[in-house]
């Protein structure tokens, strides 16, 4: 088995068959397609079952978190590159095509490619990479901008948006942690951007697959700006402390720990969901 696709599902039914025709649409021998089902209510599992056969379909009991249901289906695949994909993301034509193209591929120590992520109407890019500032603040590179697309990969990105990634299994496999290959703990958010940076240290490499391109809507949960702005700033926290130097990044910088400081007060004042130390299952439950 060459490439194993897997995507998440949480009430997905209005956008998972754009998602599946456009991949298998695609489908070759030597691919597979694994969807996690995080407890969906609205037929998901149903539509999924009755309509796309050459699925395999893992279902949870509740929602335990696209980080949680990436790892079901990565321990469950076969492939020696793992193709993770948001629910709502349509493929353009050739994704694949153009992956297997990429002679660069060969090198041993190439562990993600990275694709051109585009809005939904495909004007402006979504994401072509994640990046960390200064501050440790995570971007998506390119984000807002109109399309365009790059010789070489900008030094400051580290590795793939998960909505639409390329992993080498042989990489996941290295870097897995007792957490999981993405760190369960974070539920869903910046699993992606720790999981590219415990690679990097780990001496991996990412490249721009630039005629791989795909759209997504964004937000395929519908979290609200609150739970993602709670979550956004929970896990950024974790992952400095896990790949970091600690929490000292923050407290021996002085222009760190003015801007860590603004920003817990203003989260304590205006978002309840850190006054209660909120846990991400909670959230989302609070959230429908």
């Amino acid at each position: 088995m060459d490439i194993s696709i897997v995507v998440v599902t949480y009430n997905s039914r209005k956008s998972i068959s754009g998602c599946l025709d456009s991949v298998l649409k695609q489908f070759r021998p030597g691919m597979e397609v694994v969807v996690v089902d995080n407890g969906s209510t609205d037929g998901s599992v149903e539509l999924i079952k009755s309509k796309y056969k050459k699925v395999k379909i893992i279902e949870n009991r509740k929602n335990f978190g696209a980080a949680f249901a990436r790892n079901q289906a990565i321990t469950s695949s076969q492939g020696n590159w793992i193709v993770t994909l948001d629910s709502d993301i349509v493929l353009g034509d050739n994704f694949f095509t153009a992956f297997g193209s990429l002679e660069i591929v060969r090198n041993v120590r190439i562990g993600m490619v990275i694709p051109n992520i585009l809005n939904g109407d495909g004007s402006k890019i979504y994401s072509q990479g994640a990046y960390l500032s200064f501050l440790k603040r995570i971007y998506d590179y390119g984000r807002g901008e109109p399309v365009k697309f790059f010789r070489e990969k900008p030094a400051r990105v580290i590795g793939p948006c998960s909505a639409a990634a390329f992993y080498r299994r042989k990489m996941l496999e290295e870097v897995k942690g007792k957490t999981g290959y993405f760190d369960r703990r974070f539920f869903f958010l910046i699993e992606d951007v720790d999981l590219a940076w415990r690679a990097q240290r780990a001496g991996w490499k990412s490249l721009f697959c630039l005629k791989s391109f795909c759209f997504h809507r964004g937000n395929s949960c519908r979290a609200g700006k609150k739970a993602r702005q709670y979550l956004s700033y929970r896990n950024r926290k974790l992952m400095v402390k896990k790949n970091g130097s600690g929490l000292k990044i923050f407290k021996f910088n002085p222009l760190s720990w003015l801007y860590e400081s603004v920003r817990f007060i203003y989260l304590y004042i205006f978002n309840p969901y850190l006054r209660r130390k909120a846990k991400p299952e909670d959230i989302l439950r609070n959230e429908k």
